[in-house]
């Protein structure tokens, strides 16, 4: 063998190791922002039940801890990961594969990176807030939304990190999206929960608020599952997913606040406004005889909640992502006023024919363009790329 193949050897066993060490790393990363991010949003799920029912007596209660030991696993995962692709070409003298403000890495991780700093920047603007607001804020404010709008891009990217990091075992891939897109959809769900105070102060159109703004904001998860997975059935498993998580949360607030049984300090706050969300979220729960804070109709709305993604898996958002979103906020719109217009809390709030029919329309209208945004999303994410960890051993 001669010196020229000896070295041509050795550089393709150098860049086989190198592209076996890289794959290695990212799908550790990806796991261990999988289940940071679900501890992060146990601990969500457990700080809304919080304030509603005990109210928030200092910055270190037991869901911001759990909550942000999460988000504190996802930076460093995030950009620990970016740092060492960085050394790495700076130590090999190599172009990087994508380099912004002096990091570089793959699309996936400079995008998580980029969500869970928004994140971080929320939470001591959050602390401000409660400080100059008080205790009775809705989920709506400022830091709160900036919060959640990091969360749902971190949690985007690790789809894209799935991809990145399994390119070539086609199912280990579609578990890393499955529960990638559950986590990115949970957080989009969070985001709607107010709508359920706007229907029990306001009716009328405003009673549909959750399709509405849910026809806008899920497909996105749900188009980017299928499209990503290349699998139809994939939303529908996505929500499943979502459903037992929920379940699991649920019972984690539970059994905390059994444990440690905190002290409330809530009907002082809403005999100040009996109006405030604080004060609607425990009037809908003492009519409906549920937990302040929970699930609205709790697990067999969760169930229900499927019809509509069978009606989008029907008509493949694959292939047909905006008609497939329209028949979803079909059924989304149908199973709101079936489900939650039946419930005791909603009854005498459910509207006429004449706002329903305007409430429909709307919820259309949004749909039409979340599907066209879902369609776009998934596109711009799916588009052909080479593989990050070949790039890295070139």
């Amino acid at each position: 063998m001669s010196s020229v193949q000896t070295a041509l050897l050795g550089r393709s066993t150098a860049a086989a190791g190198a592209r076996v060490e890289s794959l290695g790393l990212y799908r550790v990363a990806l796991w261990v922002l999988l289940g940071a991010n679900l501890l992060a949003g146990w601990g969500v799920q457990w700080d809304i039940q919080w304030h509603v029912r005990v109210g928030r007596d200092s910055f270190w209660i037991p869901p911001h801890v759990m909550t942000y030991a999460g988000v504190t696993i996802v930076v460093l995962a995030s950009f620990g990961v970016l740092a060492r692709d960085t050394l790495r070409r700076l130590v090999a003298g190599r172009p990087p594969t994508l380099r912004i403000l002096g990091l570089s890495g793959t699309r996936g991780f400079h995008l998580a990176a980029c969500g869970i700093a928004l994140t971080v920047l929320a939470a001591p603007i959050d602390d401000l807030w409660h400080r100059l607001f008080g205790l009775d804020v809705t989920l709506w404010s400022p830091p709160h939304l900036l919060g959640l709008f990091g969360v749902s891009v971190n949690t985007l990217a690790c789809v894209l990190i799935a991809r990145e990091a399994y390119p070539a075992q086609p199912w280990a891939r579609y578990a890393g999206i499955v529960v990638a897109a559950s986590s990115f959809y949970g957080s989009l769900a969070v985001a709607l929960r107010p709508s359920g105070r706007l229907a029990y102060l306001y009716g009328g159109i405003w009673f549909y608020t959750y399709p509405i703004l849910g026809a806008l904001l899920l497909p996105l998860a749900l188009v980017a599952a299928a499209r990503f997975t290349g699998r139809r059935s994939a939303p529908l498993v996505v929500v499943v997913v979502v459903i037992a998580f929920g379940m699991i949360g649920a019972n984690i607030a539970r059994v905390g606040f059994e444990i440690l049984q905190p002290v409330s300090v809530i009907q002082e706050e809403i005999a100040k406004d009996p109006t405030s969300p604080i004060a609607v979220s425990n009037a809908i729960a003492r009519k409906n005889g549920s937990a302040p804070g929970g699930a609205l109709g709790g697990n067999l709305v969760r169930l229900v909640s499927l019809v509509p993604v069978l009606f989008l898996v029907a008509l493949d958002p694959r292939r047909r992502p905006v008609p497939a979103t329209l028949a979803y906020a079909v059924g989304l719109f149908a199973v709101w006023g079936v489900t939650i217009g039946r419930t005791p809390a909603f009854q005498s709030m459910m509207p006429g024919a004449g706002p329903t029919a305007a409430a429909l329309l709307l919820t259309l209208g949004m749909a039409l363009v979340g599907g066209v945004a879902a369609h776009r999303l998934a596109t711009s994410l799916t588009r052909s790329e080479r593989s990050p960890a070949e790039a890295n051993a070139r």
